[in-house]
Order: structure tokens, then sequence, then C-alpha cells
């Protein structure tokens, strides 16, 4: 539960954006905001608010291991390649785009994959430069076909991946040519571009955006001569364009831009209650906040479980109620920002009740505060 002190911060962080989102003037500022040429993340100001969900193959077979009461030693006997694609192979896509629907979300952020070395679609590049058979990249294309589910009800699919190889699988990391720590790893940012190239040009417009994971030493590997965070961006983008791209750089309050080469920033933080936002940074325009920290979109990732990707243990699942959901999102919107809750999902991909019913009254509320912020950029043509 929240103390009273953080409760009173949150009511007054509503009553703020309630005032603001009330303004006559507020349509008068969205339409100068949006005029050209207009900030590729754009939208995810407009959005408000979305969801993230890690579906990772180590997560998902330790929880599987944990409620079968299983032993380390017999939940390694849980993971293998057939068994990560029977996996994907079950994930319910139209069920968790019409949750998010439910929900008045804004965008979905999905992972492609982490340290395991496994991965929820295919690449050939890839599996050429690591070597691995049978692949560790799924057969089907999750992200493809989220995508698709997505669409259909004007949501947008962002996805994370690490900026570095799978620290789990020695083999992906040999190959890959990968040390971690503060080193240049020019060799491993020449393949890890070419991986990414291929998944955006695989995905095309389907996917709006990236978000890279890991970005602990940027002075080091991704400041100076190419490879860098400029030709990292631009292999996100060489399916998509308009694809907007993030780094972070770990866990950080408040929350603060990386890079020039981003166009929303990271923000992943673990305490909400903290400070998030330093007002004194963000850019004004014509006194009012857009949404923009030194010309990069204000953005904030949290978790409502117990951790990321995991529920709380316990009769609550989530760390939050309902109200307190609101509270904290509300405190970064109210500076044109957009806020990722990150929620756990079963096996099928489904969110649990309890987290359907946090993020429901959060769009709710959003609904009910700003109707003139629904976001028509999500209609394709």
């Amino acid at each position: 539960m929240l103390c009273v002190r953080a409760r009173v911060r949150i009511a007054g962080a509503a009553i703020v954006v309630a005032a603001v989102f009330a303004s006559p003037s507020l349509a008068a500022v969205t339409a100068a905001s949006a005029a050209p040429p207009e900030h590729r993340a754009e939208w995810m100001r407009r959005a408000r608010w979305g969801v993230m969900v890690h579906y990772l193959a180590d997560w998902m077979w330790q929880r599987e291991a944990e409620e079968k009461g299983l032993s380390r030693e017999e939940g390694r006997k849980l993971r293998s390649v057939e068994a990560w694609n029977e996996m994907v192979d079950g994930f319910d896509v139209e069920a968790l785009a019409g949750q998010l629907e439910a929900a008045g979300a804004g965008y979905l952020l999905l992972s492609i994959g982490q340290n395991s070395g496994y991965f929820a679609a295919p690449n050939a590049t890839y599996d050429r430069i690591v070597g691995i058979q049978p692949s560790h990249c799924s057969r089907r294309d999750l992200i493809s076909d989220m995508a698709d589910a997505l669409a259909k009800r004007n949501i947008r699919l962002l996805v994370y991946l690490p900026s570095g190889a799978p620290a789990g699988d020695e083999t992906a990391r040999t190959a890959l040519q990968w040390t971690n720590g503060p080193h240049p790893n020019l060799e491993f940012r020449g393949h890890w571009e070419a991986v990414v190239r291929d998944w955006s040009q695989r995905w095309g417009k389907k996917v709006s955006g990236w978000w890279f994971d890991g970005c602990y030493w940027p002075g080091v590997m991704y400041r100076g001569e190419a490879p860098n965070f400029a030709t990292l961006a631009a292999a996100a983008r060489a399916g998509n364009p308009d694809s907007v791209v993030a780094f972070n750089p770990g866990v950080y309050n408040p929350v603060f831009p990386l890079s020039e080469h981003a166009d929303y920033i990271g923000g992943e933080v673990s305490d909400p209650l903290k400070d998030l936002v330093k007002e004194g940074r963000l850019d004004d325009s014509r006194g009012r906040f857009d949404g923009k920290h030194d010309g990069v979109q204000l953005h904030v990732l949290t978790y409502l479980g117990e951790t990321w990707g995991r529920p709380s243990k316990g009769r609550e699942e989530a760390r939050f109620n309902e109200d307190d959901v609101v509270g904290i999102s509300l405190r970064v919107i109210a500076y044109g920002g957009a806020i990722t809750w990150d929620v756990p999902v079963a096996r099928n991909g489904t969110l649990s009740r309890s987290f359907e019913e946090r993020l429901s009254r959060l769009g709710h509320v959003m609904e009910t505060l700003a109707v003139t912020f629904r976001d028509t950029s999500r209609r394709r043509p």
C-alpha cells in the first residue's frame, strides 16, 4: 500500500492534469504542435499510455518450473527449441489485442528476445552469424502476427531488444564477438545492426518503433565514429523510416534522453513514486509543456507486477491499485509525456483480470479527461 504522502502527491497531479486537459486553449496548442514538420514521436504524446509485455523464453520457463515445484535441474529440462516454438505458437494475439483495445491502450511494446538467445521471430541473418541449428528464432513470426491483430484495432506495435548479445547463450556471444562491459565491441555492433536491419525490413511499417535496452556504456560503445547511435537507429528504421527509437541506459529518476538520435526517452523506472520528470529541462511551447525533453519525447516505463514480467506474490497480483495507476500516469501525461506499464501475461499471452481492471481504469480516465487527444494518426490508409 502507498503511504499517505504519496497518495496526496498523486492526487495533486490528477488535479493539475484535469485542469490542463480542460483548458479551452488545448485544441489550439494541439493543432499547433501537429503542424509540419511533425516530431516522429508525436503520436506517442497523443497516445498517452501503452503496455509492455516481456514474453521471454527463460522467464516463462522459470515461472512454469516454479508453478510445478520443479528443482533447478528439472526446470532445465523444460527448455528446448521445440518447447519454445510450441509456446510461441500458442500465443493468442487476437485475445491480447482485444484486451488492449478494451482497456484503451494506444500501443504495445513487445519483446523480441533477450538473454536466453531465443527470439520470437525468424531472422536469417542472426542464424547465419550465430550458426545454431536448429534455430533459436521461432518458426512463427509472433511480431508480425501481433502487429496484424493490433492494426485491426488501430493500436501501434513497438519492439524491445537488448543492445548487447544474449548473455545466457555462450555460442551466440562468441559468434557475435561480444564482450560484456565498457568495451567498444566494434565487430559486435556491425553484426547486431545487420540483425536489426533484417527484422526491420521484414516487418516494414507493421512496427512503429524500437526500444533498445542495456545501453550502459554509451560513451565507449555508441558515441563517436560509426557504428554508433546514429547507425543503430538507421538499421532500426531500415524497414520503416517513421519508426521511433529509444536507447535505455538503465534505471534513472528522473528520466532523461541518452542521445540526440533517439526519438523518445527509454525511461526505465523501478519506483514511479520518486521524481519522474525534471520540469526545468522540458521544452515549453507557448506556455505549455509539449512533452519534449531536449527535443526528445518524454516517456516513462515502469512495471505493474512484482517486477518486470512477473505478478506479485500473494492475494493481489499488481503492486498498485487502480487509483494509484491513474495517479502515477497523470504525473507523466501532465507534461505531454507517455507512460508504458509492463504487465505479466500467461503462457498464451493474455492478461489476468487484475491487470485488465487496472489498465481499463486508466483508459477510462484518459478518455474522460482528454477526448481531444484521441490519436487519429493510428488509422492506416
